[in-house]
C-alpha cells in the first residue's frame, strides 16, 4: 500500500517573526489611532446609556463590588494586567506543538481578529468606565490597587510606561475577544476534563474582570465576541490570499499542505510523474516514491 506523505509543521522562526511584526504593527496602530478626548468620552457616555436602556448595565455593581472587597480587586487586576499577554501566546505554542495541521488556520483567525479590532479602535475610539468623570460611578480598581501591581494608573502599563499605550482604544474587548479564541481552541483541541473546563471559565472569567476592574463596558466584551466572529468568517479567504501571494512570489507552501508531485503514486513501467524521482541504482523498483 502507498505511504501518505507527511503533513509539514511550520517552521517555527518565520511564525515567530510573522507573530512579532503582527503584533507590532497592530500596538503602533493602537498608538496612532488615538481619537480627541472628548469624541472618546461621548462613545463612552453613549456605549452606557444604550446599556442603561437595554438593563444591561452589570458594570456598577461589578465595580462596587471589586472595589470594596481587595480580596477579589487586587486578584482581578492582576487577571487583566497578565493572562491577556500570557495565556495567548501559550495557546499559540500548544496548537503548534500539540496541533499542526490546525495551527495555521488557528493563527489566521486570531490575525485577522486583532487587526478587525484595531479598525474598531480607529474608527470608534471610547472612553473606558474608569476614565469618565467620578459623577458616573465608577472607580479605576487598577489605580486604586496600583501598589500591589507593577501597574501605574494608566491602565496596565508598567509605571511611567502610561505613554505607550492607547487608554481609548476600549471598543471592541480584545481582551474579550483573545480570551474566546484561547476557549475555542482549548475546547476544540483539547482532550481532559481541565482543558475543557478551562476553555469555558477562562473567556467567563476576562469577561468579569474587564467590567468589574471597570476598563470595558459589557458592549465591548459583546463587540469584542463578535470581532472574533467575522474574523472566523474571514480566515479561509485571508488563507487563500496568502497563498496567491506567497506563490507569485515563488515561495512554496509548506504550512498549506503542499508535498512532492507524486508522492505516494505509483505509475506503470517507464512512465514519470513531473517532479516525481527516479529510483536510484540498485533501488527496488516496488518501493513507493515517498519511502525512497
Amino acid at each position: 500500500m502507498p505511504q501518505t506523505a507527511p503533513a509539514h509543521r511550520p517552521r517555527w522562526w518565520p511564525e515567530l517573526l510573522l507573530i512579532a511584526v503582527v503584533y507590532a504593527a497592530y500596538s503602533g496602530g493602537r498608538l496612532l489611532a488615538r481619537g480627541d478626548v472628548s469624541t472618546a468620552v461621548d462613545h463612552g457616555l453613549a456605549i452606557l446609556r444604550a446599556e442603561k436602556a437595554l438593563l444591561l448595565n452589570a458594570e456598577h455593581p461589578l465595580n462596587r463590588l471589586f472595589t470594596d472587597v481587595p480580596a477579589l480587586g487586587i486578584p482581578a487586576d492582576f487577571v487583566y494586567a497578565s493572562l491577556h499577554y500570557l495565556v495567548t501566546p501559550a495557546v499559540l505554542v500548544w496548537l503548534f506543538r500539540r496541533r499542526p495541521l490546525r495551527y495555521r488556520a488557528a493563527r489566521t483567525w486570531l490575525m485577522v481578529s486583532t487587526l478587525l479590532g484595531l479598525v474598531g479602535f480607529t474608527l470608534m475610539p471610547t472612553c473606558p468606565p474608569r476614565l469618565l468623570d467620578a459623577g458616573h460611578g465608577f472607580v479605576d480598581t487598577m489605580a486604586q490597587y496600583s501598589s500591589y501591581g507593577w501597574w501605574g494608573t494608566e491602565a496596565s502599563a508598567p509605571r511611567g510606561l502610561g505613554g505607550m499605550t492607547n487608554q481609548y482604544a476600549a471598543m471592541p474587548s480584545l481582551h474579550v475577544g483573545w480570551a474566546l479564541w484561547c476557549g475555542l481552541m482549548l475546547w476544540r483541541h483539547g482532550r481532559t476534563p481541565l482543558l475543557r473546563t478551562l476553555a469555558v471559565v477562562y473567556p467567563l472569567l476576562t469577561t468579569v474582570v474587564v467590567m468589574g476592574t471597570a476598563n470595558h463596558y459589557f458592549l465591548d466584551a459583546v463587540a469584542g465576541a463578535a470581532v472574533m466572529g467575522v474574523g472566523a468568517l474571514l480566515t479561509r479567504p485571508a488563507m487563500q490570499l496568502a497563498d496567491r501571494v506567497r506563490g507569485r512570489l515563488g515561495f512554496a507552501s509548506a504550512a498549506s499542505g503542499s508535498t512532492v508531485v507524486g508522492g505516494g503514486c505509483e505509475t506503470s513501467a517507464g512512465e514519470r510523474i513531473p517532479g516525481q524521482r527516479t529510483p536510484s541504482a540498485g533501488a527496488d523498483d516496488s518501493t513507493p516514491a515517498t519511502a525512497r
